[in-house]
């Protein structure tokens, strides 16, 4: 034991910058050094213009400043602002509004919605079933609140969801631990761009349902992280699924990490909320409780002028026709850059995970690092190395740029191999 530490034994933690910070850093350098036009900076997980500025949605922003004095600097309520929570359920769901007792708790962004889910729905010690291609602070969140993360794999031979290896690893986590949360981060997930189709989901409905009714002692909680949802899909279909995952054993409840921060383009604000669709009211309540009782032993409350200003826009028509015109706008852009990128590809044979919607697409390669580091270094084109590959995030590169890089990556893979 080293007698100089201080720290708890399991709280002792590695220093260092986050690998993909520390990659953002770099690229941001050489911007700075040769300018922008001859730099590919796809490390950036936030929605970029063309220009290489964040986008801040002109009708959120202009609602922010409408704010009165007290309405920034007041507290919130514990659970949140009533009128955030009434207006985050139809944020959440619109138009496909599942089924059940839904209850909403808000939450430092989708990070801490994940949180309360880990801290509430699992035991200490229990692992926590998520992709094999997964956003990497699913396992700090879980190891911070000592918990592990189990990965699936989460493709088949063919691209698709990977039933096999889930409902395996499902089953054996069951058979272990009585209870399992299963994170699928759906649609546009991070960091690969795959939706769970509507067919792979009435799939999955029916195992769970199986499942639960053999065994009622068992407990399946399903946390559906949909930070990227209102870039995904066209229109309401993004959301076909939500009431598809409804009407199920009442050990088996479904649970949503809505963030705000990226729907509304408020990173730094860090709003969003977990929603439950309880079979029963009980369970509802419990989950109230639950929630509420953890935000006030960990954060207390919640960003105020987030909240109001999502309820505002929420419960104003014109505000939210304004808002929701600005979103396609953008996610249309964001659809013809990822476009422009899988064309890119597919004419250079750079294969790539099944890529439907979203912020990201990402490449499996071996010598990952070995790739960012010289396409950094030779090509001024920064991405992002992950476990299984490497990551490029259309949200943030022009649409000219994304139908350049599939060369540049494919070049840099031949040259490894």
């Amino acid at each position: 034991m080293n007698s100089n530490r201080m720290v708890i034994p399991s709280s002792v933690r590695e220093a260092g910058n986050d690998p993909i910070f520390h990659i953002a850093e770099l690229a941001k350098k050489r911007i700075a050094d040769i300018g922008a036009d001859p730099v590919i900076n796809s490390t950036i997980g936030s929605l970029m213009d063309d220009q290489g500025n964040l986008v801040a949605l002109k009708s959120v922003y202009s609602t922010f400043r409408g704010l009165k004095d007290s309405e920034i600097a007041g507290y919130a309520s514990i659970a949140g602002l009533p009128e955030f929570l009434n207006s985050v359920v139809y944020a959440c769901f619109k138009n496909h509004r599942p089924d059940g007792y839904i209850e909403a708790v808000a939450t430092p962004g989708g990070t801490g919605a994940v949180r309360h889910a880990i801290a509430n729905y699992s035991e200490y010690g229990d692992k926590v079933l998520v992709q094999d291609w997964h956003w990497a602070p699913y396992g700090t969140i879980a190891h911070e609140n000592r918990r592990e993360i189990e990965t699936f794999t989460l493709f088949d031979k063919d691209g698709n969801f990977n039933f096999e290896s889930y409902e395996s690893k499902m089953l054996e986590l069951l058979e272990k631990q009585k209870r399992v949360l299963s994170i699928l981060n759906t649609p546009a997930h991070n960091p690969t761009g795959y939706d769970i189709s509507d067919d792979e989901w009435k799939k999955l409905v029916a195992f769970y349902t199986k499942t639960a009714n053999e065994h009622p002692d068992w407990r399946i909680i399903i946390l559906c992280d949909i930070a990227y949802i209102d870039f995904a899909g066209k229109g309401e279909s993004a959301r076909e699924f939500m009431t598809i995952l409804s009407g199920m054993p009442e050990n088996v409840l479904p649970l949503y990490a809505y963030s705000a921060s990226k729907t509304m383009t408020m990173y730094g604000l860090r709003n969003g909320a977990l929603l439950c669709v309880a079979p029963t009211k009980e369970i509802a309540e419990e989950f109230k409780a639950t929630c509420s009782f953890s935000n006030r032993g960990t954060w207390s409350n919640g960003t105020r002028s987030a909240q109001a200003t999502l309820a505002k826009i929420i419960s104003n028509d014109d505000l939210r026709e304004e808002f929701e015109a600005e979103q396609i706008s953008w996610r249309e852009t964001l659809q013809k850059r990822a476009k422009a990128f899988m064309d890119a590809a597919k004419q250079v044979d750079l294969k790539t995970c099944t890529y439907r919607d979203g912020f990201f697409i990402s490449i499996p390669c071996e010598h990952r690092e070995e790739i960012r580091d010289y396409l950094a270094d030779k090509k001024n084109f920064f991405i992002v190395a992950l476990q299984k590959g490497l990551r490029f995030a259309p949200c943030a590169v022009n649409e000219e740029k994304c139908g350049k890089a599939p060369a540049l990556i494919k070049e840099a893979i031949d040259a490894f191999d």
